[in-house]
């Protein structure tokens, strides 16, 4: 356990910015700032994967008459349990045999 006096203190934190290779405060900062692009690259992705999961692999109907004729249509070639939602990205239809939450 380090020592609670405060010059023992600045003395860790100066030892630990010269390990960085920077004496200053600017070093810390950058360090921060560097995960939180990284935090922000992540999350586009993972962004960009619900959207392509949710929206842009399935078919997509204009109007929820189409969705629910789609329906129908499987559901007379043996394929039931679909239901339709409206898609938050794109504003259109997709078909889904998941139920509603």
């Amino acid at each position: 356990m380090g020592s609670k006096k405060r010059s023992a203190r600045e003395k860790q934190k100066m030892a630990f910015l010269a390990d960085l290779g920077n004496e200053d405060m600017g070093v810390s900062d950058s360090l921060f700032a560097a995960e939180d692009k990284r935090r922000d690259r992540m999350h586009a992705k993972h962004e960009e994967a619900l959207r392509y999961k949710s929206c842009e692999r399935k078919t997509r109907y204009n109007s929820r008459l189409e969705a629910q004729d789609a329906i129908a249509a499987c559901a007379a070639h043996g394929r039931g349990g679909l239901t339709c939602y409206k898609c938050s990205w794109c504003g259109g239809w997709h078909l889904t045999s998941h139920p509603q939450r």
